[in-house]
């Protein structure tokens, strides 16, 4: 350790154990400059402010925490705006949206390595990254064109062939890149070179595997798209409205702005807001019913007759809640009971995705992870607590909601040799024999 720092530059042993003290008073330990020397590299220089002038100059005479709050404000009505536009112009439009937002959060990860190693220039570091990132997706999104149009894959002599070699040839493009990671190491720089191919690995596992998730949501309906993504913005507009205005008590010290009062503030207006929208929404066929590809017009579909979760039923209201509203029973949608588990989630659990994203900006002594949007920081700040959230919802479907596909199932059925099929059609006709639901062909 003590030729590596020389070799860097590093002072005299007696002036490292000063500036080892001085930094254990910031309130950094000593591991913490330790890497500080090992790798070279500064913390990654404060992101500039980047408002727009005009703005600046309409909010100049305003104090910084309200000029912030106003800035802060209008690109949230900005974005909200955006998201409603691209909800209105259909699902494949929000299937690229993900798409481009997750290439996007990774760049930032991505640029953050880059920056605070920057010193080592360590060869095809992002080459080798973005990379990955493509053979990653390719695994992804080959699974999910396989798996909703079969039947158009099935047409197509190439798509076939690509579809029946999948996860081999997604294989083989991430072992050329293992191999080429390999040959690229140097000598003086293996140690660096293992973190970030370490660091690509988990960029990728947080970004890529989590949008992919929130496509699958996509399309079990767009309701479970929409609803949990909404939860989390109104979670995180409500939690800023209340700490803002009555924010008092410290929450967590990763981030000193959060406060308890915005946390209990912005989970019982995120839980109001889930059963209100929840409602609006179930009414609507566009946004309940599965997102199917239809083959005959090559298109996505989104038609169905409801399933039970989207239809009003009755419910009795405990005797306690009685004697205060004066109600016995009330009518509502299966789904809004569903929804408050996802507006509790978003509300309790989902905040820790940002913690966590506090923690890591915190580790690199960086602000935001870029400065994409005013106000805001990068994509990845906005979108910290969405990843969390996708996986959630993606369990919770898979847990108390989905079952068996007839169409995925027929497409299977479809593809096998002619005799399985047969063999599979007597048996399932015998079967429907026994249960009394289908007339035996002897006794016709």
């Amino acid at each position: 350790m003590s030729e590596l720092r020389q070799r860097l530059g590093g002072a005299p042993e007696a002036e490292e154990k000063e500036s080892e003290s001085e930094n254990k008073l910031d309130g950094e330990t000593a591991s913490d400059s330790e890497c500080k020397s090992e790798f070279g590299g500064a913390p990654p220089a404060p992101i500039s402010d980047d408002t727009p002038e005009v703005l600046n100059r309409a909010l100049s005479n305003l104090s910084s925490r309200w000029k912030n709050w106003w800035v802060r404000g209008i690109l949230t009505l900005a974005m909200i705006a955006f998201f409603f536009i691209i909800i209105y112009l259909g699902p494949m439009v929000l299937m690229m949206i993900v798409m481009c937002v997750q290439i996007k959060c990774f760049q930032e990860i991505i640029t953050i390595g880059y920056n605070v190693y920057r010193s080592y220039e360590l060869p095809w570091f992002r080459t080798l990254s973005w990379y990955f990132l493509l053979c990653v997706n390719y695994f992804f999104y080959g699974e999910t064109v396989t798996d909703y149009f079969f039947t158009l894959v099935q047409r197509e002599e190439p798509l076939r062939i690509l579809s029946k070699y999948h996860r081999f040839i997604s294989f083989a493009l991430y072992l050329t890149g293992f191999c080429m990671f390999v040959l690229s190491l140097v000598k003086k720089h293996y140690r660096l070179q293992f973190y970030m191919f370490g660091w690509t690995h988990v960029t990728l596992l947080i970004v890529v595997t989590q949008s992919h998730l929130i496509i699958h949501n996509l399309f079990d309906g767009m309701i479970w798209f929409i609803v949990p993504i909404s939860c989390v913005i109104c979670n995180d507009i409500m939690a800023y409205m209340f700490g803002f205005f009555f924010g008092r008590t410290p929450l967590i010290k990763l981030s000193p702005k959060k406060t308890w009062e915005g946390f209990i503030g912005g989970f019982f207006a995120t839980v109001l807001f889930g059963l209100l929208l929840s409602y609006l929404m179930s009414g609507y066929r566009c946004f309940t019913c599965p997102v199917e590809f239809n083959n005959d017009s090559n298109s996505f579909t989104v038609d169905c007759e409801p399933s039970e979760l989207f239809q009003l039923q009755e419910y009795n209201i405990p005797l306690v809640i009685q004697s205060v509203i004066r109600w016995k029973t009330v009518r509502m949608y299966p789904f809004q009971i569903h929804s408050i588990a996802l507006s509790t989630f978003a509300s309790l659990i989902g905040p820790f995705g940002g913690f966590f994203a506090s923690g890591f900006k915190r580790a690199f002594k960086i602000k935001d992870f870029a400065n994409t949007i005013p106000g805001h920081g990068g994509i990845m700040d906005r979108f910290d607590c969405q990843y969390l959230m996708a996986t959630f919802v993606n369990v919770y479907i898979a847990s108390f909601i989905r079952g068996p596909n007839p169409s995925k199932l027929i497409q299977q059925l479809l593809a096998l040799r002619p005799d399985q099929q047969v063999h599979i059609f007597n048996t399932l006709k015998a079967h429907l024999v026994d249960k009394g639901m289908l007339a035996n062909s002897e006794d016709a």
